[in-house]
């Protein structure tokens, strides 16, 4: 109870749907108890005319009037319930815009390393099941279960009215039928969450390979994937049959309980009649009124089943939600008051995001559209002098354990171009992470215009930084929405300047609808070297003062690689360059080269001065001078 309490106050600005709802089931619950006693009063004006104590002219038209109540009463049920089950579903479907936006705004700002240990599909598998459990829940309550709630505890009432042994037999029915039910909650459970966890993976699964089906096609793993797919669902078959087992063996014991006391009501209620205690109309009324009881407590089971299905639900949920948010994160979120939500929930000493008003398009009240990110943000305040970016002997771990970096220090000046060139593995795009603020040094401190970066609010941090990475990593849009992402708020001309100084104006105008194409997932419907020259547009445009090039040619041909070249060329110029270098092609014309070895700073130097240093950058020249790509594979460069 204590989890499905949770949700209400996680969604509490639904109050308003919540009250209209509970007004629309007491309105139902007063219709439908009116019904009884109508039919009651029928029932004792039949008997009089039939016994001759009542006319039958006056009987006929009491016995017509009341047919008319009932049929008001019928009709008053009818629209009020209706009106009180549209106020549910659009509960129900604010509850999903809701919990849906949370949770996506709360994975958007988790921590890299949250991700780290995740797979996509199941993020995305998490947040169908839970949050489909728990508004299925909600629409159930609203529609249903509140009005004959209200109406349970109104039969109570009168019961205890006309004969309290009837009203004390209820009272006993309730809530052991509800101990009974509870007993099975914790197997129950437990078994869901088996089930849950075996869905998520598969699901997880599923989203990969279709993702990269083109992968598994061409190494034919087909067969293995499905295979491990079905097995996966297979595995839920005898989790399913050990929890219906143990539910519906419960389920006989809750419902033959409930017989013996319903049993016991009806023997009271006739005998009483037969003694005199109860007209014939008082009786129908109880029978009905006890029929009327009867019907929530044998939807109980499935009222429960639904409730606990929403429990485990919400506890995959929330689990996310209370995952701890980066503080600076949080910091950003509370500076700027945008985004879905804008204050903290400490639940289970985590961070999450809480209440603000829903509109009824799903928004938020108030919220503005997100700025677009300007290079120039003039909070920072350069220290005079300093390096524009600066890794003070920084370690670093992604596990707890053997640091990948190792007392890493060098620094880069402004308008200055420095590679970096080591071993695969050797942290090369580790740096790059740090220097975004997507994780932390485990000691020493990166340092941009002369200002810690731990110091430095993210989104003013990596506004300031552009990067080209070696995936392109485009987004299912048209090609100015990809050239734009950076900048949204950017016209026409300036995504049109953006493509022609990055190379790809040329291209971009072959297709059918130029700027407006579509371009498929992750831009599958350009080449390569299209692709990556879209990213250097979207840099260029982005118009930050420091670059990151994370070996944005490596993945193209000779060709393209010329084409994409030209337009890193004119992004470079006038901006401080951090290249991850992948061929010595692009090291040549950089102002210096740091190379890494085994985590470490090996050398530094211009590229002339290491080339005849004996180092690393003057094997990788000796190595390409012979033409030996094996071992320059080992580097990850070509010649």
């Amino acid at each position: 109870m204590s989890a499905l309490l949770r949700i209400v106050r996680f969604t509490r600005a639904l109050a308003p749907l919540y009250s209209a709802v509970i007004l629309c089931s007491v309105l139902t619950s007063a219709a439908s108890l009116a019904v009884p006693f109508l039919i009651g009063h029928a029932t004792d004006t039949v008997a009089g005319a039939v016994g001759g104590q009542t006319a039958t002219g006056a009987a006929v038209r009491t016995v017509v009037l009341i047919a008319a109540a009932v049929l008001l009463a019928e009709l008053a049920q009818t629209v009020v319930s209706n009106i009180g089950g549209w106020f549910g579903d659009v509960m129900s479907n604010r509850m999903r815009t809701i919990l849906s936006v949370r949770y996506y705004e709360k994975l958007l700002h988790l921590p890299q390393r949250w991700f780290d240990g995740e797979i996509t599909g199941t993020i995305v598998a998490r947040l169908n099941r839970s949050i489909t459990e728990i508004t299925n829940f909600a629409k159930t309550m609203s529609n249903s279960f509140a009005s004959m709630l209200i109406t349970t505890v109104a039969v109570l009432a009168i019961s205890a009215w006309y004969a309290w042994p009837l009203a004390l037999l209820l009272l006993i029915v309730f809530p052991v039928y509800v101990w009974l039910t509870s007993l099975t909650s914790v197997k129950w459970q437990k078994l869901e969450g088996e089930k849950n966890e075996q869905v998520d993976i598969a699901s997880g699964r599923f989203a990969e390979v279709i993702g990269q089906i083109r992968v598994v096609k061409s190494f034919v793993r087909e067969r293995g994937e499905l295979a491990d797919f079905s097995r996966r669902f297979a595995s839920t078959d005898a989790t399913t049959r050990a929890q219906s087992t143990h539910w519906h063996r419960m389920d006989v014991i809750r419902r033959a309980f409930l017989n013996v006391i319903f049993f016991g009501i009806y023997v009271i209620i006739f005998v009483r009649t037969v003694q005199g205690a109860f007209t014939l109309g008082e009786m129908v009324l109880l029978v009905q009124l006890m029929g009327m009881a009867k019907a929530p407590v044998q939807s109980m089971s499935w009222v429960i089943d639904s409730a606990q299905r929403a429990i485990a639900g919400s506890k995959d949920y929330f689990r996310v939600m209370e995952t701890e948010v980066d503080p600076r994160t949080a910091a950003m979120l509370a500076r700027r008051g945008t985004g879905a939500e804008a204050e903290v929930i400490s639940a289970a000493g985590g961070t999450g995001t809480a209440d603000r008003e829903i509109t009824a398009d799903g928004g938020t009240a108030g919220e503005r559209a997100p700025e677009a990110p300007s290079a120039a943000v003039a909070t920072i305040d350069p220290v005079p002098g300093a390096p524009v970016v600066a890794f003070r002997d920084v370690s670093f771990a992604y596990e707890d354990g053997e640091d990948v970096l190792h007392g890493i220090d060098f620094t880069i000046d402004r308008g200055e171009k420095v590679a970096l060139v080591g071993e695969s593995g050797g942290g090369k795009s580790t740096i790059v992470n740090l220097l975004l603020g997507l994780y932390e040094p485990r000691s020493g401190a990166v340092e941009v215009v002369g200002r810690s970066n731990a110091d430095l609010p993210l989104d003013e941090l990596r506004s300031r930084i552009g990067v080209v990475f070696q995936d392109a990593s485009l987004f299912s849009g048209t090609i100015r929405e990809n050239i734009a992402y950076g900048r949204p708020g950017a016209s026409d001309e300036e995504v049109l300047d953006a493509a022609r100084r990055a190379n790809a104006e040329t291209f971009v105008r072959r297709f059918p609808d130029g700027f407006d194409q579509v371009i498929g997932e992750r831009g599958l419907k350009l080449s390569g070297g299209q692709r990556q020259r879209i990213a250097v547009a979207r840099a260029i445009l982005k118009d930050a003062p420091v670059l990151v090039l994370d070996e944005a040619t490596s993945a193209l041909d000779t060709k393209a690689e010329i084409q994409v070249q030209k337009g890193l060329d004119e992004l470079m110029t006038g901006r401080t360059s951090l290249i991850i270098a992948h061929r010595l092609s692009t090291i040549a014309g950089v102002d210096r080269i740091v190379t890494l070895r085994d985590g470490h700073v090996d050398e530094i130097g211009s590229p002339a001065e290491l080339a005849a240093s004996g180092g690393i950058y003057a094997q990788l020249l000796s190595l390409q001078n012979s033409g030996d790509k094996k071992r320059l594979a080992k580097y990850d460069i070509t010649g």
